[in-house]
């Protein structure tokens, strides 16, 4: 393994340190009701256009995409889940708060402005 994949480590002094990349594979998807989800309008580097960003998301990527797609479906509008973020076009803060506290992730807030 070259120093180049060690990104963020400096040194240990530890001599069973092993150092571990962290997959998503291993990442266990949370209950709905222990997620902390952050719902927020964003405009950064979008030409000025608004959307609606979903973050705090723990848990695998597959389910990210399907809570992603239900939220794009609900709202009737496209979008996009990676990264452990949601983003919806346009400014759905309010009801994409109200569909995920009634799919039962009730630690959902608004953030922002």
């Amino acid at each position: 393994m070259g120093k180049k994949n060690r990104r963020g480590v400096v040194y240990s002094t530890n001599p069973d340190f092993e150092y571990n990349q962290g997959n998503d594979e291993d990442i266990e998807t949370l209950e709905p009701h222990l997620q902390t989800l952050r719902v927020m309008i964003d405009r950064k580097q979008r030409r000025g256009k608004e959307v609606t960003l979903i973050t705090g998301f723990v848990g695998q990527e597959e389910d990210l995409k399907d809570l992603g797609k239900f939220l794009k479906s609900k709202c009737g509008v496209g979008g996009s889940a990676k990264n452990g973020e949601i983003i919806i076009q346009g400014n759905q803060r309010d009801k994409v708060v109200t569909l995920l506290m009634d799919k039962g992730y009730t630690k959902t807030k608004k953030s922002g402005g």
